[in-house]
């Protein structure tokens, strides 16, 4: 039996490969609109984010989403993301 692939993506802060299901899919829709893509099949620009609380905080910190996706990431999404990790700013 052949081995299905497990596609590869890499982290935009960190810049290592995972397999897509480890990462974190941040989307910016045509119409401007950023959001997390849970399914990983949402359309528009994406940008891939280790699960990991220290690498959200370098992503907010130094605004590589807003780079990756040419576009103010709200607050929110990185909360969400700290959120899905089980951990919040408050």
């Amino acid at each position: 039996m052949k081995k299905k692939k497990i596609p590869m993506r890499t982290c935009v802060v960190t810049r290592e490969q995972h397999p897509k299901g480890e990462l974190f899919r941040v989307v910016r829709t045509s119409d401007g609109e950023v959001l997390v893509d849970d399914t990983g099949k949402a359309r528009g620009r994406g940008a891939y984010l280790s699960k990991s609380k220290a690498v959200v905080a370098k992503a907010r910190q130094r605004k590589i989403l807003d780079r990756h996706l040419d576009v103010a990431v709200p607050d929110s999404i990185y909360e969400e993301l700290l959120e899905k990790l089980g951990d919040s700013l408050e």
